[in-house]
């Protein structure tokens, strides 16, 4: 996404044009989705594995219920949405180890590929300009039948 651009205060998402130059109306959820995923080349669960077996970085943001109770992909980060920002900056002095370039190549996973795709386009306005997010989720990764493992329980 470009620099400068924004709708309703949020940076990196692309405003329709008022030809009067007045603020723009409130944006729906909906909407806001569809313009972000605008900004994204968002991935197949093929393609995120292959990114991953290249050396790309899978994160998942689901919350703990949803992981124990389907499982992980075995490899991927677990970070909390709340603290997606804060783990994936590589200039952050709280980002997680595997955090180690503005270039790496960063797919974001939710349940059902959402919150991914608003989680993705964070993660780009932080520099990540290779973040995307994962076409259906973790649902879709499990139904096309790749590997997943279960949960610790704790």
């Amino acid at each position: 996404m470009s620099a400068g651009l924004e709708v309703n205060g949020v940076p990196g998402v692309p405003a329709e044009q008022h030809p009067s130059g007045e603020p723009q109306s409130p944006v729906g959820i909906d909407e806001l989705l569809e313009r972000v995923r605008r900004g994204l080349d968002r991935v197949t669960p093929e393609q995120a594995h292959d990114i991953a077996d290249s050396g790309g970085l899978l994160v998942d943001t689901r919350y703990a219920e949803l992981r124990e109770r389907d499982g992980l992909i075995p490899g991927a980060l677990v970070v909390e949405r709340n603290e997606l920002e804060w783990r994936l900056d590589p200039q952050g002095s709280h980002r997680a180890p595997e955090a180690t370039s503005h270039e790496l190549r960063v797919v974001v996973f939710c349940n059902e590929g959402y919150a991914s795709s608003l989680a993705a386009a964070s993660l780009r306005q932080l520099g990540l300009r290779h973040a995307t997010d994962l076409i259906g989720g973790f649902q879709a990764w499990k139904a096309a039948g790749l590997p997943v493992e279960q949960a610790a329980q704790g």
